[in-house]
């Protein structure tokens, strides 16, 4: 009798767990594709001078801010 609720138990387990697993690949099929291939180098270029002055911009402000909390530490 106990083996027959183990084994029963296990078959649920593997059941729920084979529900999940179809819920999340239909999921990941169901995304919208990623951009075309075709976008040219130039493009690519463009962002990628984009978002390096981004974090150029934001380690500078990073850095201000940093100075300015030691200048008051130092103050106090």
């Amino acid at each position: 009798m106990r083996m027959i609720f183990g084994l029963v138990s296990l078959l649920l387990v593997v059941a729920v767990i084979g529900i999940l697993a179809k819920k999340q690949l239909s999921a990941v099929t169901a995304l919208p594709s990623v951009a075309p291939a075709a976008a040219s180098s130039a493009n690519v270029a463009e962002q990628s001078q984009q978002i390096q002055q981004q974090v150029r911009d934001q380690v500078g402000q990073a850095m201000e801010a940093a100075a300015a909390a030691r200048a008051q530490a130092v103050d106090k």
